[in-house]
This record gives structure tokens, C-alpha cells and sequence, in this order.
């Protein structure tokens, strides 16, 4: 099993056998919230109606389809759509089948897009501390978390990290972005003199770091990021796996933080869960770039054998109805105040040194316990799902990303659950902040 101590799953396993709406179904025969919308992903709700009938139909019609050398429509009225409610200027999509390839596709892209241009010396990779970019060889080597890096030995060469912006001293209990951490970015700047500019190819970030334990942006450091790239001709990619298709009360994270990547990655969301899919979205230059000599050769040598799968572009279409036609991003920016103020209710319980958010994205750390790292959040995840609600322990952080269609009383529901476990599985050494 994945990102899972198997052998202590195993001494008491626990199975999900069904869903509906806002709910699992265990195999015990209890319902629990579902608080996390899966893995960050079914935003629109479990077997949502619309997804469940279009994957219906589109079995009967086309099981599937090879996107080499021939097409189906699907797949290019899927990408008209996508292009639709991008940022400006991202007209073009590659489809992947993953978060974890469509980082990779997106870091091959912009490999090539500077050999395609004559500027084959730009080879090196930037990514971040404490970030968090799938499981493939290029997410783990650009990612930031240490011990997903160190598990697998030497990793991609030429690449480099820049600092993590979590500041609990100056910027705990921060709503929304934080007000310090502009400088950060700067040591961008100081990162491409020490490698030469010339040889960077890419930067790439999550605009939001979720795996890490939900950390927003400072104030600003988005932009000095984009202002730095453009200076030395670095893309910057923007890892909007979860961040993508409402979960922050905008399309992306570049529409609601008003900066334009010239490349960004997405999965989870686009199809609420139902099938993998991911989508690499890019700007007219970055494609373009590629548009170039005999019309007969392979401008991209790249690709999945599901890319573009007709069951997943099916899934893909009935989301994005139900997006903007049923209204659930516009609910998800509607309902995101009530969820911050109750979730910061939880300030000055014990052993809450920290609650971050931004949309319908909550982080509550909590204060390591002296017997390991992530001992605490396990507990209080346990607790909470004893209580009949599912969230998600990262680190020493519990993480939440609730499905649009919750009402508040199922935000209420879950912070009351927050506010009964961290209470019952307080110890002595824990101190309110």
C-alpha cells in the first residue's frame, strides 16, 4: 500500500466499501465525513451524479482509444474546454495520466522548449523545500521532502532547492497569505548567480504546498518569483495538482494570486477522482517553440498510452459541468470565510501552534510529541475518525480540503470533531500558542 506502514495496517486494517455525496462507508459499517475530498481530489462529491452518468455512457460508446497518430474528439473538446478556463494565454493541453507524470511531462516540456529554441545549455531544475511533486524520478528530485528524496539515492543532476516559506515565528495563525517571507523569493535571484542563469531551465513550485502541510504563499513572493524568471528567461511552472479547479474559490491558484506561469500541472480535481487523469496546460510560446521544421516530424517525443483516455475525458467534461454549471467553485469561494473563521476557532486549544489556510485548504500543526514526528496528528486523525470524520495527518499537521458541497454544518461537524480530539489526546507538555 502506498505512503502507509503496511505491517501495522495490517494488525487492524480499515476498508472503505462505498461512497455517496460527503461520505464513506467503512467496511464496519460506519459513515464518516469525508474531510479531505478523498486525496484532495473529489471536490464535487462522492459518485457525483454527473460523472457517474457520463462514465456510464461513454463505456457503451468508446472503451478506448490511442492518441498516437490517430485522435478521438473527446479528447480535443476536453482541451478546447480546459484552454477555456485557463489563464490567458495558456491555450494548448497535454494530457498525462497522473499529478506525478504530468510534473514529469511538464518538466520534459520545458527541458525541450529550450533545446527547441537553440538554448540546449539550460538544463538545470529548481524546485523548493517542502514541496511536494509526485513519486517519479523528476517530482522526487525537484520535491523538497526529505525523506522521499533520501529513500531512493542520487536523483536527477543539476537540480537545486530554494528555502521553504514556512515562518511559524513571525507568520503563525496567518488567514490567507502571510505577511512575511517576501524574501524568500530574493534568494531566487542569488540561486541562478551561483549556478549562471544561463544554464537554469525552469522553476517550479507549488503556489500552495499541500503534502507539506498546507503552507500559502507571503504576501507577494508568487509575483517576485515570476519577475525573477522573466529577467533571466527561466519558466516557471506552477504545481496546481491540488490547488487546480476551485480548490482555492478560483479556476487556479495563477487566477486568484494574479501570476502567470508559463506552465502549469494538474490532475486530482480534473476529474473529481472518478479516473487518473492529469493535464499539462501551457502558454502559446512555450508550444509554439515546438512548431518548428518539416511538418512530418514528431514535434514532442513524448506521451502515455492513456493519454487523453476516453473514460477519463468523459469523467473530465461531466466535472467541469459540474464546476460551472451546478456552481461548486462559486460555492467553494462562498463557503471559504465560514470555513476559516471556524477552523481558526481552534486557536488556543493545547498543542495548536499553528492554523494556516486559504479557499477551502486548512492547516492545523500541531506541537511534536517526544516519541516521533507525525505521532501527534496520527492520534488526533484516529480520534477524529472514531468520531465519524476522515482528515488527514501530514507531518504533525492535519490537513483539510472538504468537497464544495459541504454546507456549514458539516464544517462545524469536522472542527467539532478537530476540537474533541486534539482536547482528548492532549499531554502534559502540549501548551496552547
Amino acid at each position: 500500500m502506498p505512503f502507509t506502514p503496511n505491517r501495522k495496517f495490517k494488525q487492524s486494517p480499515r476498508f472503505i466499501v462505498g461512497s455517496e455525496g460527503l461520505y464513506y462507508d467503512l467496511a464496519d459499517g460506519r459513515r464518516v465525513l469525508d474531510a479531505i475530498a478523498g486525496l484532495w481530489c473529489v471536490n464535487a462529491g462522492h459518485r457525483n451524479p454527473r460523472v457517474s452518468a457520463a462514465l456510464k455512457a461513454q463505456i457503451d460508446v468508446l472503451d478506448y482509444a490511442s492518441n498516437f497518430q490517430i485522435g478521438h474528439t473527446a479528447a480535443f473538446e476536453l482541451a478546447e474546454r480546459l484552454t477555456q478556463i485557463a489563464p490567458a494565454g495558456m491555450n494548448h493541453v497535454f494530457f498525462t495520466n497522473s499529478g506525478s507524470e504530468s510534473v514529469d511531462t511538464a518538466l520534459k516540456i520545458a527541458l525541450a522548449y529550450h533545446r527547441a529554441r537553440g538554448d540546449a545549455g539550460r538544463y538545470r531544475l529548481i524546485g523548493r523545500e517542502r514541496s511536494y511533486h509526485g513519486v517519479s524520478f523528476g517530482g522526487i528530485s525537484v520535491g523538497g521532502i526529505g525523506r522521499q528524496r533520501s529513500t531512493f539515492g542520487p536523483l536527477l543532476n543539476g537540480v537545486d532547492h530554494l528555502p521553504h516559506t514556512h515562518d511559524l515565528g513571525r507568520n503563525a495563525f496567518s488567514r490567507g497569505e502571510p505577511a512575511h517571507g517576501l524574501d524568500k523569493a530574493d534568494t531566487l535571484e542569488a540561486m541562478l548567480t551561483l549556478h549562471d542563469a544561463s544554464t537554469v531551465a525552469a522553476v517550479i513550485v507549488e503556489p500552495v504546498a499541500g503534502s507539506a502541510g498546507v503552507l500559502p504563499p507571503p504576501s507577494g513572493y508568487l509575483k517576485r518569483l515570476r519577475e525573477i524568471c522573466d529577467k533571466h528567461g527561466v519558466l516557471l511552472i506552477f504545481d496546481e495538482v491540488i490547488t487546480g479547479f476551485g480548490r482555492l474559490g478560483a479556476n487556479f491558484a495563477a487566477n486568484l494570486f494574479d501570476v502567470a506561469p508559463d506552465i502549469i500541472t494538474t490532475a486530482k480535481g480534473l476529474t473529481n477522482g472518478a479516473v487518473p487523469m492529469g493535464a499539462v496546460l501551457m502558454r502559446d510560446a512555450v508550444h509554439d517553440a515546438f512548431m518548428q521544421g518539416s511538418v512530418s516530424a514528431v514535434e514532442l517525443s513524448h506521451g502515455y498510452t492513456y493519454s487523453g483516455h476516453p473514460l477519463a475525458c468523459a469523467a473530465a467534461m461531466a466535472t467541469l459541468d459540474a464546476y460551472f454549471e451546478d456552481g461548486l467553485i462559486a460555492q467553494a469561494a462562498a463557503l471559504s470565510p465560514y470555513f476559516e473563521d471556524t477552523v481558526h476557532s481552534l486557536r488556543g486549544l493545547p498543542g495548536v501552534i499553528d492554523i494556516r489556510n486559504v479557499g477551502l485548504l486548512g492547516g492545523i500543526e500541531l506541537q511534536p510529541w517526544a516519541d516521533g514526528p507525525g505521532t501527534h496528528a496520527q492520534a488526533v486523525a484516529q480520534q477524529c475518525l472514531d468520531r465519524g470524520v476522515l482528515v488527514r495527518a501530514v507531518g504533525d499537521t492535519i490537513a483539510l480540503s472538504p468537497p464544495f458541497t459541504m454546507e456549514r454544518k458539516h464544517i462545524d461537524q469536522i472542527v467539532d470533531s478537530l476540537r474533541a480530539a486534539i482536547t482528548q489526546t492532549a499531554q502534559p507538555t502540549d501548551t496552547p500558542a
